[in-house]
């Protein structure tokens, strides 16, 4: 169970940075929980594409943002024609 917890929160974390980061993506406080476990799992695929193996709360953390600023970058592209 608290590792859920600590998941959902990574994913707030991810969501809510990544949100800031990328400026407009405001996708509220459920939103940016989603965003960033999708970026979480895809932060993870591209850092082991690249043989990057970040561990803890820190490397799960940054992982996340990176993998929810990505996300975001594609949905923007997809969603501006």
């Amino acid at each position: 169970m608290m590792s859920v917890i600590i998941f959902l929160v990574i994913g707030a974390i991810a969501g809510w940075a990544a949100g800031n980061i990328m400026k407009g993506s405001g996708f509220g406080m459920l939103g940016n929980i989603g965003v960033g476990i999708v970026g979480a799992i895809l932060g993870g695929f591209v850092f082991s594409l690249i043989g990057l193996n970040a561990t803890g709360f820190i490397g799960s953390t940054v992982t996340a943002i990176v993998g929810a600023v990505i996300l975001l970058f594609v949905v923007s592209k997809i969603t501006k024609k």
